[in-house]
């Protein structure tokens, strides 16, 4: 037995789960891991999150405290220990929004109007007060990553000269999203973090998780998160009736600047992610991630032909090779 396994065994039998049946959950990208419990008491999620490889749940504990003050579905803490790097939360089952349209595809349109209707109520509630901002610098070092890892990965050609003219076509792109502080953003709301809870009713129907990253900042983000998903296809029609029905339900937005802020958000959005499964594919040993930069890419490109977004276009038509399969295959190496 490990050292973490003798502290997480410590930590089990402090909280009364020691006797506990443990399974693996599915994970995320990061470092942090997902177990199962079963006992006589019932179920729960153990969450280990090492302090030595860089994670931290007090993020997580202090969005979860505050979602759930209002009253929203994110899973109840019923043990903690920060130091160590551990929780034990409730529950939420196992009906992602992912598994829920792919068995039911009748129900797209109930879940994610649910969702969208969740992202409404974060509008009127504001964004929490301890969050930082979602600013111009964390949207730039984000997208950069998409110089950084996709363009050497895909052409073997990072010059200097290449990514200067990237940087400053974004520092161009950006401003009109860039200062905004209206709502909490939780960044990766999609269908693998959304669970569908109907027996909860209301907006407590969807349940949260993976938010332990949330900034203060624009109210677009969260709703191209939602439908421009980097795992599953959404059709346009979806898109655009959530959409609709979004800017129906706050009359006092500007929609064409609100159309105009979301396709920048989300070309920020999906060149950070085709510059992280790059990363998680050369740095971290996980080439599956690879397989999803083609959707992800035809978001981008959607997304760029936005008049705005003209220059970062032009940028990426002549430097940034398409992901073919061909292409694919030699970055996974």
């Amino acid at each position: 037995m490990t050292s973490r396994d003798e502290a997480m065994q410590t930590f089990l039998h402090n909280a009364g789960w020691a006797e506990a049946q443990r399974g693996p959950l599915a994970g995320d990208a990061s470092a942090r891991r997902y177990l199962r419990l079963q006992s006589a008491q019932g179920a729960a999620v153990l969450m280990d999150a090492p302090p030595g490889s860089g994670e931290d749940i007090q993020p997580f504990t202090a969005m979860t405290r505050w979602l759930r003050e209002h009253d929203l579905s994110a899973p109840e803490i019923l043990a903690e220990d920060s130091t160590a790097g551990f929780l034990l939360l409730e529950d939420l089952g196992d009906d992602l929004y992912a598994r829920h349209v792919l068995a039911q595809p009748e129900s797209e349109i109930t879940l994610y109007k649910a969702a969208t209707e969740l992202l409404l109520r974060l509008a009127e509630i504001g964004p929490a007060p301890h969050l930082a901002a979602y600013d111009h610098a964390v949207l730039r070092r984000e997208a950069d990553l998409f110089s950084e890892w996709w363009l050497p990965a895909a052409t073997q050609d990072a010059s200097t000269w290449r990514v200067e003219d990237y940087a400053g076509l974004l520092d161009t792109a950006l401003p009109p999203v860039a200062e905004t502080r209206e709502v909490t953003v939780l960044r990766d709301y999609h269908a693998e973090n959304l669970l569908w809870l109907p027996a909860r009713g209301g907006l407590q129907a969807v349940g949260l998780l993976d938010y332990q990253d949330a900034l203060s900042g624009h109210p677009a983000y969260d709703l191209m998160s939602l439908l421009e998903d980097a795992r599953r296809d959404t059709s346009a029609e979806l898109r655009e009736a959530m959409i609709q029905h979004y800017l129906a339900a706050r009359p006092k937005l500007h929609a064409e600047d609100f159309r105009r802020d979301y396709a920048i958000l989300a070309a920020q959005r999906n060149l950070k992610i085709i510059g992280i499964f790059a990363r998680l594919a050369l740095r971290d040993g996980k080439p599956r991630y690879l397989d999803l930069i083609p959707r992800v890419w035809g978001h981008l490109m959607r997304d760029l032909a936005h008049p705005d977004l003209a220059g970062v276009r032009d940028w990426v038509t002549m430097h940034a090779p398409k992901p073919s399969e061909s292409l694919l295959a030699r970055v996974a190496g």
